[in-house]
């Protein structure tokens, strides 16, 4: 979730994340498996904490976030598209032709 709000800007760099009791409360969960998801964040840069005071969003947060997902997005769909594809003799030229097709039919 505060991975979302970082990408769609509703909270930018250096802005006050929600802290861990807010986020436990929001989704409904232990507040210690919140406290669990907010150190990964900061633990990948995403996050950073100031003493006292909370949690805040790192300056290049957003663009961390945004290749972390790209590069999970090649894995999970590119990579069995491209197998898939190689599978029947496609090649990448035809793949990319394909889905230029499709986008143009799919609404944005």
């Amino acid at each position: 979730m505060v991975e979302d709000q970082i990408v769609d800007g509703t909270l930018g760099e250096d802005e006050r994340a929600p802290s861990t009791n807010e986020l436990a409360a929001f989704s409904r969960i232990n507040p210690a498996t919140a406290a669990k998801g907010v150190n990964l964040l900061v633990d990948k840069g995403v996050l950073y904490k100031q003493r006292g005071i909370g949690m805040f969003v790192a300056p290049g947060a957003r663009d961390r976030v945004l290749a972390e997902r790209r590069e999970v997005f090649a894995d999970r769909f590119v990579a069995p598209l491209l197998e898939e594809a190689r599978k029947l003799g496609l090649p990448p030229d035809d793949v990319a032709r394909l889905i230029r097709e499709r986008a143009s039919r799919t609404p944005h």
